[in-house]
């Protein structure tokens, strides 16, 4: 397929780049109380007749009792991530937060001080510059985007994007008001709660390891697709989702917009080991799938992964989390090419081509 049009803003390691970035440490925490999709479903205040976990393809998912939040998800995973690591947070120039949800004591949503400020505090980055980033389940992607530039132009040399999600809380909301499987509420259903955290630092401009190409649209039109916000009595809020309408725009525009990447990668869907999208529902992976095998006339070298169907849709956490998951299993290899795609609502649709390296793959214990 030909682009002639530009759709995505991209930024790669290129020819004036001073450095690149590589990914240093991927650490997450999800909650011990697991919560299966039989027993939510059994929590319904209405007799559905849903069977969720044929449609979905999620059996289980993680949730806090309330005992965690998103900010000390978000901190329990940055630990992870400097552990695994070997670094210490002292050392990071700056540190992003990218949640969707800031809720700390309880479900009281902080905007300041900002979340950000409040991980860097905790796990003792004290000389960190800190922000908040937003960007729906887009949200880390977006904020690994940010930093690579930053390092990219050698403005800083080491920084941590994290997340904590504790988003569950919509999924207990709606189980109080769906009544068929035309409700808006249905997607609550999916979520789970965790925390996830990206450490990267600078490399040599020429180093094979690293970000090599990011790139992000927003297609607008969709903005009213999903919306969430307090409604009547119920704690939190509500999310209001036309599931089949936000997955048909991700399967028509996502193919125009991985072959742009691609082409100015240099490299085909077959050079792509593995691809980690999104986890909103198993069968929504492997439709957007088959989508892009039949559009590119092939697909990558492994089958999308799936971890959605064990910890739900963990928002802007899902793609590290898989990572993660990915890497304890000893699947991915050093030196593979990886493609974490962002499909999230507004419709916000992205894609950073990523290479690991040995040192941090044997780190999680595997070794060629």
């Amino acid at each position: 397929m030909a682009v002639d049009r530009h759709w995505l803003v991209m930024e790669g390691a290129g020819p004036r780049a001073r450095y690149r970035s590589r990914l240093a440490g991927a650490g997450r925490h999800l909650p011990p109380t697991h919560l299966s999709t039989r027993d939510l479903m059994a929590s319904t205040r209405h007799n559905t007749h849903i069977d969720l976990e044929r449609l979905i393809g999620i059996r289980d998912r993680r949730v806090s009792t309330g005992d965690e939040d998103s900010c000390s998800l978000a901190t329990a995973a940055a630990v992870d991530c400097l552990d695994r690591a070997g670094q210490d947070a002292a050392g990071l120039d700056v540190v992003i937060n990218c949640s969707i949800t800031k809720f700390r004591d309880g479900l009281t949503q902080w905007m300041e001080p900002t979340m950000s400020a409040a991980v860097a505090r905790a796990i003792g980055a004290e000389h960190a510059m800190t922000f908040d980033l937003s960007n729906a389940c887009a949200g880390m992607l977006t904020g690994a985007t940010v930093l690579n530039n930053w390092i990219r132009q050698g403005t800083v040399q080491r920084g941590l994007v994290v997340s904590g999600e504790y988003i569950s809380q919509l999924g207990q909301n709606a189980a109080r008001h769906i009544r068929s499987i035309m409700s808006k509420e249905l997607a609550c259903l999916t979520l789970g709660d965790a925390g996830a955290a990206l450490l990267f630092e600078r490399a040599p401009a020429d180093s094979a390891a690293g970000i090599s190409l990011a790139g992000f649209t927003t297609i607008a039109d969709h903005s009213r697709l999903c919306l969430a916000y307090p409604k009547g009595d119920d704690p939190g809020a509500r999310m209001f989702t036309d599931s089949r309408g936000i997955q048909r725009a991700a399967i028509a525009a996502t193919p125009y917009l991985l072959h742009e990447v691609l082409d100015a990668a240099g490299i085909s869907i077959g050079d792509i080991d593995h691809v980690i999208t999104h986890q909103t529902s198993a069968r929504a992976i492997r439709k957007g799938m088959a989508a892009l095998t039949e559009s590119f006339g092939g697909g990558p070298r492994h089958d999308a992964v799936i971890t959605v169907d064990r910890y739900g849709n963990t928002a802007s956490t899902t793609h590290t989390v898989a990572l993660v998951e990915e890497l304890e299993a000893g699947r991915i290899r050093a030196g593979e090419t990886i493609a974490l795609i962002a499909l999230a609502s507004g419709l916000e649709i992205g894609v950073v081509l990523l290479t690991l390296d040995e040192e941090l793959v044997n780190r999680y214990g595997h070794r060629d």
